[in-house]
């Protein structure tokens, strides 16, 4: 006996065709860098991304070549993410907050062809272009100045499509986006994403005990476009038809609130680091923003502290915390409280629960595994987190496989460390390898070590994650100078600087005698967090130093 349903591909450009056709009129409203409102709706979304498409196969896009974006949240991207997809393109969103070189080599290894770049962020790409073989650029004209000679005007571009055109067979399995992930020691990976995947992925985190989106929300997501897909956000906005608020590059609470206030946002998604801010100021002008009753924001990234849900339930905001990585497209689990614990849940216990990473969405499996084999879910033995599923990468791009990423029965190894209760909550304790999470964005401890003993008056630097009130996490270095000789913090930061993204320098540098070891020789992390675990940021970070280099979540 076989099955009498149809075998109809999954397809994204399904949601392009159904926000034109069923939603035309809804809003997308973006903020520019004049902070100026820019206001469109699905039915332009939806020509102009065709439009998009057509140009790109116009230009020799063949089916398969990555396309570049180095752009804001804003239509423009939006457009992109459907028009390339479209094409038969894979959209590959470059991360604006890396350092030059790093985004050069990504570029460069993903092999992009094409490049869609807003105008103000072409000095960043005139840093990297010569570490990548792109062959064309193009130009959104954010600000209304003329485009620059060599590259071509997205406008323009575009406005030379006939409309006379049709999408090309694809197969659900096709290649349509990419991202890379710097979680690991090492270079940059990268992780390609099928139509299937994340056709999946967002009927799933649309589901009510999940993030719960639907076409009755106005949503802002802060979390960039150029972060595993914006959380797959712009896929869900678009099957849904839910109106769409795109901040541009100004995300500071005294820029968001006005605009969640104006637009009638409900729903808002970023890394805790945003609303630890945004908590402060709300606190500090009570009744000032006249906000949706019940807004919700999803927050990854980072550990969301429980204390920050409280503060946002007492101002009337609901904080849903999930946790997933590039790898997982990113959505993995999500805290909601659920109807297998007691009607009766004290508040304690609420946000106790809110508090962890939650429960793994449907058709994502999860499991534990500790050094005697998988463990159970109790709530107290601890192991490292896999998972496995429909939008989880079962290897990277052009990067030879590797049992430190995934198992020999096909789950992903995600380096987290966590205890599973019996409701199936996921509670993180620790992280396998000495990476720093700070405002969402991985910092790797291992190559701060070498890039700082790499100064001539350094013998050995070891670096640590430090709590911090704002950022979660923030390096901190502890440094033993050669016999003889000297450096200054300022000299050593100066020095790291030109190697590392603003945000990944470590703030303090701390000189000692010797450094901790095991008996392999080893450095004793273990003994240098405890030692400064109590560590006083003074002066505190300076919020106009970091604003514009603040990560967002990975």
């Amino acid at each position: 006996m076989q099955s009498t349903m149809m075998r109809t591909p999954l397809n994204l450009c399904h949601f392009l065709e159904r926000a034109g056709q069923r939603f035309g009129s809804v809003e997308i409203v973006s903020r520019m860098p004049d902070k100026s409102l820019h206001r469109s709706n699905y039915r332009e979304f939806h020509r102009r991304a065709r439009l998009l498409a057509e140009a790109l196969q116009r230009a020799g896009l063949r089916k398969g070549d990555r396309v570049g974006t180095l752009m804001w949240n804003h239509y423009a991207h939006f457009e992109s993410y459907f028009g390339v997809i479209a094409s038969g393109g894979v959209m590959h969103t470059l991360n604006l907050r890396l350092a030059p070189a790093d985004i050069g080599f990504i570029a460069n290894h993903a092999q992009d062809r094409f490049l869609i770049v807003d105008d103000v962020l072409l000095p960043l790409f005139e840093q990297f272009k010569a570490l990548a073989n792109i062959e064309q650029v193009i130009v959104v004209p954010l600000t209304g100045k003329p485009v620059p000679d060599g590259y071509l005007d997205y406008e323009a571009f575009i406005g030379a499509s006939t409309g006379d055109w049709d999408y090309p067979e694809s197969d659900e399995n096709d290649p349509i986006a990419m991202c890379y992930t710097s979680g690991t020691t090492g270079r940059p990976k990268g992780v390609v994403y099928s139509h299937r995947s994340q056709v999946l992925h967002t009927l799933s985190q649309c589901l009510p005990d999940s993030i719960g989106l639907s076409g009755r929300d106005v949503i802002l997501p802060v979390v960039p476009m150029f972060h595993a897909n914006a959380w797959g956000i712009p896929y869900a906005a678009a099957m849904l038809g839910t109106k769409l608020v795109l901040p541009g590059p100004h995300l500071h609470p005294d820029d968001l609130l006005p605009l969640m206030e104006s637009e009638k946002v409900t729903v808002s998604c970023g890394v805790p680091t945003i609303w630890l801010g945004m908590a402060q100021v709300l606190e500090r002008n009570p009744g000032k923003w006249k906000l949706q009753p019940g807004i919700r924001m999803m927050v990854g990234g980072a550990a969301v502290p429980e204390a920050l849900i409280r503060s946002f339930d007492r101002l009337g905001m609901t904080i849903i915390q999930g946790w997933g990585m590039t790898e997982t497209s990113p959505l993995a689990t999500v805290a909601k409280p659920t109807h297998t614990q007691p009607d009766d849940l004290s508040d304690d216990d609420r946000f106790a629960t809110m508090a962890t990473q939650g429960y793994a969405v449907p058709l994502v499996d999860l499991r534990i595994m500790g050094d005697d084999g998988e463990q159970p879910w109790d709530g107290k033995a601890v192991g490292e987190i896999q998972v496995r599923g429909p939008w989880i990468t079962a290897d990277y791009h052009d990067v030879e496989r590797s049992a430190d990423s995934f198992t020999d029965d096909g789950w992903l190894r995600t380096g987290d460390v966590a205890a599973v209760g019996p409701l199936g909550f996921v509670k993180i304790t620790d992280r396998t390898k000495d990476l720093i999470k700070s405002g969402g964005e991985w910092i790797s401890s291992v190559d701060l070590e070498n890039a700082i003993m790499g100064h001539p008056a350094v013998a050995e630097a070891a670096v640590i994650a430090v709590p911090h009130p704002k950022w979660s996490e923030r390096p901190l270095a502890v440094v033993v100078t050669k016999t003889g000789a000297t450096v200054s913090s300022e000299e050593l930061r100066a020095f790291v600087a030109t190697k590392f993204a603003k945000w990944a320098v470590p703030d303090a540098f701390i000189f000692v005698d010797a450094i901790p070891r095991t008996s392999t020789g080893k450095f004793l992390k273990t003994r240098l967090r405890e030692q400064f675990r109590d560590w006083q940021w003074e002066p505190p970070l300076s919020n106009e130093a970091l604003l514009m280099s603040v990560p967002l979540a990975r």
